[in-house]
């Protein structure tokens, strides 16, 4: 009797978990609607209300604009840029400022003193 040898191992081909994603699993359909109102709001002004010749908008254009799409393609650290933007104003709101004793400095409530270390002067009153 004859035995042939059975391989059970698939290749998993690269796109098998691109189903959310647009133009063949490059970009993430988040990012793409993200990126396409901040080019509307910020390259309409650019286009309507710059008043300069055809060539010096285009290149005015292609130099913020297209720097700005591909920052909101790509996110940041993995998130679209709004993610990003909550994450941030979240830590900034959640932060802590840490205050440690200062080692030598007497902490006397009793006593008043002057940033150079010594005690205040007395004011004169006027009699």
């Amino acid at each position: 009797m004859d035995e042939h040898e059975y391989s059970n191992v698939y290749t998993i081909p690269p796109n098998y978990t691109d189903s959310g994603k647009l133009l063949g699993g490059m970009l993430e359909t988040r990012n793409t609607i993200e990126t396409s109102f901040l080019l509307l709001i910020v390259g309409y002004p650019e286009l309507m209300w710059l008043s300069a010749p055809a060539a010096l908008k285009v290149v005015i254009m292609t130099v913020t604009l297209l720097p700005l799409c591909v920052i909101g393609l790509m996110g940041i650290g993995g998130d679209s840029l709004l993610r990003h933007v909550a994450h941030m104003v979240i830590f900034f709101a959640r932060r802590r400022k840490l205050h440690f004793r200062r080692i030598g400095y007497r902490y006397d409530k009793d006593r008043e003193r002057t940033p150079g270390g010594g005690r205040p002067k007395k004011k004169r009153r006027k009699t």
